[in-house]
């Protein structure tokens, strides 16, 4: 006991008079935590003590702490690059532009020296401009959440995108235009009935369109199961409680089941490429409308028109819809031309920043409808149980659009064409001086 006593003395003594500086203490203490292999505590200890004092003991050999490689610097030499040994291997007159080339083997061939042109960059590539170019000015106010510009552009960006076959019914000979029309009012009499936005509505009109164009010879059987699932579709997109698959196939009259439904949605979602976003004619007149009548820059996000004014030019363009010829013009031209006929071309040209030959051949294709509207009146605002009055404008409505295209149809040809000779026609509602303010331009 007395000498095992001395021995840990003389020990103390001896790690007291070797003492190490603070910072090699703790890289010491590092080291020791990362190289020790021994559990036992008692081992542990005296391992330690033998590598202060730089001795061997029983073969076990201690390695002198400069021997020790600290992790660090074992890692950073690891990861440290190399350089080339030998440079005088490479020669420029061979015509390579780099040091790293691929080694000829029997499945590849030399690299040939790739020809550089004066700007420095390879003559064989070229580059294609992605960015998209917009063609109208942003007609928005500024914005304390976004750059006014970048949201009008992918608004514009958005409706180039979803193009539309204007040749689509020519696909389909057993389908008659009639037909479309037949099924886009029925389709504006189940919103009604259930509640749903106009913008629902236009969605599945969209879906409609799209999905016929991607097919050929559909019979006139599958065209109502068609619509009432893009209907279906369109609901489950914009409504907040969207109604049932089984209240769907109720207001078929039992002409389609809800697995037929079911399973017509998967076709056209597939079809559409899962494209369920376009932006629709109504969201256009929503924008229009709201930047022809906002005062705060602040409340662009909230609505500031009539409902009443604007639902007599969604009148406008629901009934134009019923008409295949809407495929050939975009939708932002569509809600334009609408907007038109209820103002001025100042107004429009101020909302949309579109001029008179861009929206020309639109708005004089929409006069005889506009003076159909014009002689039997527009409709009065509706309200809707459980509907707030603030979002009664929003609810799609149906009214009698059949009647009112045959109508448009009726007129004498002498008539629209004297309409559709004027810049105004003469056949619409009459728009205010253009010295009035802008709250005070749609009528």
């Amino acid at each position: 006991m007395p000498r095992k006593a001395g021995y840990r003395q003389n020990v103390e003594s001896k790690t007291t008079d070797h003492a190490m500086p603070k910072e090699t203490a703790v890289r010491s203490r590092k080291r020791k935590a990362d190289v020790a292999i021994v559990s036992y505590s008692y081992l542990h200890f005296c391992c330690t003590v033998l590598w202060w004092l730089n001795i061997s003991y029983s073969g076990f050999s201690i390695l002198n702490p400069q021997h020790l490689q600290d992790p660090d610097e074992e890692l950073a030499e690891m990861t440290k690059k190399k350089s080339c040994g030998s440079l005088n291997c490479w020669n420029q007159d061979t015509g390579f532009t780099s040091l790293c080339r691929r080694i000829p083997s029997p499945d590849h061939g030399v690299d040939r020296p790739v020809a550089l042109s004066a700007t420095g960059f390879a003559a064989q590539y070229t580059f294609k401009n992605i960015f998209f170019t917009p063609t109208r000015s942003s007609p928005l106010p500024v914005l304390c959440w976004a750059s006014k510009d970048d949201v009008w552009n992918n608004l514009l960006k958005k409706d180039k995108t979803y193009s539309r076959d204007i040749h689509m019914m020519e696909k389909h000979p057993h389908l008659q235009p009639k037909m479309r029309a037949i099924l886009l009012d029925w389709l504006m009499e189940v919103c009604e009935v259930y509640k749903l936005h106009r913008e629902t509505f236009y969605l599945a009109q969209d879906y409609i369109d799209r999905f016929l164009a991607t097919q050929a010879n559909v019979f006139k059987s599958t065209l109502q199961l068609i619509g009432i699932a893009a209907l279906f579709i369109a609901a489950k997109v914009e409504e907040i409680y969207p109604p049932k698959v089984h209240q769907f196939a109720y207001v078929t009259d039992g002409a389609c089941t809800e697995d037929e439904i079911l399973s017509m949605e998967l076709i056209v979602m597939k079809e559409l490429n899962w494209s369920l976003c376009p932006l629709t004619p109504v969201s256009w007149l929503n924008i229009y409308m709201q930047v022809a009548y906002l005062k705060e820059s602040d409340q662009v996000l909230v609505p500031q028109y009539p409902q009443a004014t604007f639902v007599q030019i969604a009148e406008l363009l629901d009934l134009c819809m019923l008409d295949v010829k809407c495929l050939e013009f975009p939708y932002g031209v569509l809600a334009a031309s609408a907007l038109f006929h209820f103002s001025s071309l100042e107004l429009v040209a101020k909302v949309s920043a579109l001029k008179w030959s861009d929206v020309e051949e639109c708005v004089r294709w929409m006069v005889p409808y506009a003076m159909s509207i014009r002689e039997v009146g527009s409709s009065a605002l509706k309200t809707f149980k459980g509907v707030t009055a603030d979002d009664a404008h929003n609810i799609q409505t149906h009214a009698a659009y059949l009647d009112w295209m045959v109508k448009a149809g009726s007129y004498p040809q002498e008539d629209v064409d004297r309409s559709r000779s004027s810049p105004v026609p003469s056949g619409v509602l009459t728009p205010p001086p253009s010295s009035e303010k802008p709250e005070a331009s749609v009528s």
